[in-house]
């Protein structure tokens, strides 16, 4: 184990968030993808319809059936997933590759619906996303910008932006972004940076998320 109980240093002797040891998965997950910016709205709309998915249930879970999940929702083409009727439903509700939740399934459909919507009336979902970021001064946030997690008691399972995001959503006609759901998105997606301090992660998503900041708060 690293100086920090969060870290604990793999295989190759690289110092990771503790929570993502244990499945060659998740690792590859925590090192290629969590923390890392999106801005594409196609994957954000994706993320906040698989973090519905995975509320109650561990995203590992989630990350092993997203590949079914990619499959039946048509790759989580808005355009696409809003013109599923009622028999789609039924023919997702007998799907076992991915979660058999009608309210879930329904929910991704109106998600989709509302994601239309949006990109008819010329928003991003991206920088809707990204407008909910620590940085932007339009919300206060209790979080230090500067200070790096160095445990899991620096990890709030929900935000002042969190909050937010998920009030607008839902106003937009979102279903299924509560408050922890939306900072796990957030997390994810690298509107925040929540890797631990020490992470070998840290940095390199840092910097990534400095570029995207100044294209998404352009």
């Amino acid at each position: 184990m690293t100086k920090h109980a969060a870290l604990i240093a793999g295989e190759d002797s690289k110092p990771r968030c503790s929570w993502c040891v244990g499945d060659s998965e998740y690792v590859r997950y925590h090192d290629e993808e969590w923390g890392m910016p999106v801005v594409d709205d196609r994957l954000i709309f994706e993320k906040i319809c698989l973090e519905g998915f995975q509320s109650g249930l561990s995203w590992l879970t989630i990350l092993r059936k997203r590949p079914a999940f990619r499959i039946a929702f048509k790759n989580f083409d808005p355009e696409l997933v809003t013109k599923f009727n009622k028999r789609d439903i039924e023919r997702l509700m007998n799907n076992a590759g991915i979660v058999r939740h009608r309210g879930k399934i329904e929910a991704t459909i109106q998600n989709a619906r509302a994601s239309l919507q949006m990109q008819n009336q010329g928003i991003s979902l991206a920088k809707f996303v990204w407008s909910f970021c620590p940085e932007n001064t339009a919300v206060k946030s209790s979080k230090k910008l500067s200070q790096a997690p160095k445990s899991q008691r620096d990890i709030q399972s929900k935000t002042p932006e969190s909050q937010a995001m998920s009030k607008s959503l839902r106003k937009l006609g979102f279903k299924f972004v509560g408050e922890t759901t939306m900072y796990a998105a957030m997390q994810s997606l690298g509107v925040v940076n929540d890797h631990y301090l020490g992470c070998h992660r840290r940095e390199k998503c840092d910097l990534a998320r400095a570029k995207a900041l100044k294209l998404m708060l352009a």
